[in-house]
């Protein structure tokens, strides 16, 4: 997250003291991956380690953007690039257009699936004009060996409009798509069955696709799983993901019924937290409220996530912005209603932030 703000504040950074008493200290390969990855979309930047990996240096260069290929670390997957590739995508000189290779979908992650539907429909609230933002999955690559293909394309803006938003608005349908790559397609439909039985005792729209790959479409390693999203009326979206854990060492192999399950309470905790962003995804739109146009921007979240609290702790260093931190007070006319956790009300003043790379012309 440090290397990200750095970036867009054009400070250098030296971070010190990598994992010193662990067991394998220093970086580790996907995060050198990620920092390639960084050098790619900038020119400029510069970079020194040092011998151990404990120790790094990073100057960074001006974003450049333009068309990329990148072959992702397969100990973590796509989305792990994709959240700092569409944090920058906006600001750089030219409309980012990226091809990455990896893996879609790993256990305890967030899938390419619930991106596409929990980010960029944030980041369209901030653009003014959101024409060439889209992500795609091309090809789905289970862990460990990966094989997926993923297209993304951001457009280059001058700046970001500061926006209010402060109704959450109640949840009228769930969506939702069950992967299931070199497995029998019976995976899919039985955690289908499964996670609708849980749903549709809470609302009665629910529909969830399944997608059966296969040839060069099913990457290289089996595995299968489901992304849920909910939709209120006020156009939030919460996601969640389940996927099969990798057998062997001592692990046992998922049973489709228990992803199911577990996908359906996941997607029903995320909406009792609430707010107007799905929790994991809470740092990005802090970020852009930041850089903003100079105005009041003010975001409702659910109960702010520990990466959250220390991304905002890292922004305030960075930018020299402080959030005010206000408790959603219930109004009167809905004290019946159960609204769920208790929500925090995000307000700053945007730094004016320009990007002065991108072509006037």
């Amino acid at each position: 997250m440090r290397l990200l703000l750095s970036v867009l504040s054009g400070k250098p950074v030296r971070i010190n003291d990598i994992r010193r008493w662990d067991d394998f200290p220093g970086l580790r390969e996907y995060e050198v991956n990620l920092i390639r990855l960084l050098d790619k979309i900038t020119n400029g930047t510069v970079v020194e380690l040092n011998y151990t990996g404990t120790s790094v240096y990073f100057q960074p260069g001006l974003l450049h953007g333009g068309q990329i290929t990148h072959e992702c670390c397969k100990l973590k997957g796509i989305s792990y690039y994709l959240e700092v590739l569409i944090a920058l995508g906006p600001f750089c000189k030219r409309p980012l257009k990226c091809v990455l290779t990896g893996v879609t979908n790993t256990h305890n992650e967030i899938s390419v699936d619930s991106m596409v539907t929990g980010v960029l429909p944030v980041l369209k609230q901030f653009l003014v004009v959101d024409d060439g933002l889209s992500l795609k999955v091309v090809k789905r690559g289970m862990a460990p060996e990966g094989g997926g293909l993923v297209e993304f394309s951001c457009p280059a803006r001058k700046s970001l409009k500061p926006i209010q938003v402060l109704k959450m608005g109640k949840v009228k349908r769930i969506r939702g798509v069950v992967y299931a790559v070199r497995v029998s397609p019976t995976f899919a439909n039985r955690i289908v069955e499964t996670a609708k039985g849980v749903l549709l005792n809470f609302l009665p729209d629910v529909f969830i696709n399944t997608d059966h790959c296969k040839g060069d479409r099913a990457g290289k390693s089996p595995g299968f799983g489901v992304s849920l999203t909910a939709e209120t009326t006020t156009g939030v979206f919460f996601t969640c993901d389940a996927h099969s854990v990798i057998p062997g060492n001592g692990v046992e192999p998922s049973v489709p019924e228990d992803i199911g399950t577990h996908a359906a309470n996941l997607l029903l905790e995320e909406i009792y937290r609430g707010g107007c962003v799905t929790s994991s995804f809470q740092s990005l739109a802090a970020l852009w409220m930041v850089l903003t146009q100079r105005d009041v921007s003010k975001f409702l979240t659910g109960p702010l996530s520990p990466y959250t609290i220390k991304f905002l702790q890292h922004i305030q260093d960075f930018f020299g912005v402080t959030f005010k931190l206000d408790t959603q007070e219930k109004e009167d006319s809905d004290s019946d209603l159960n609204d769920g956790a208790t929500k925090v009300m995000l307000t700053c003043l945007g730094i004016g932030y320009s990007n002065l790379s991108k072509r006037t012309l």
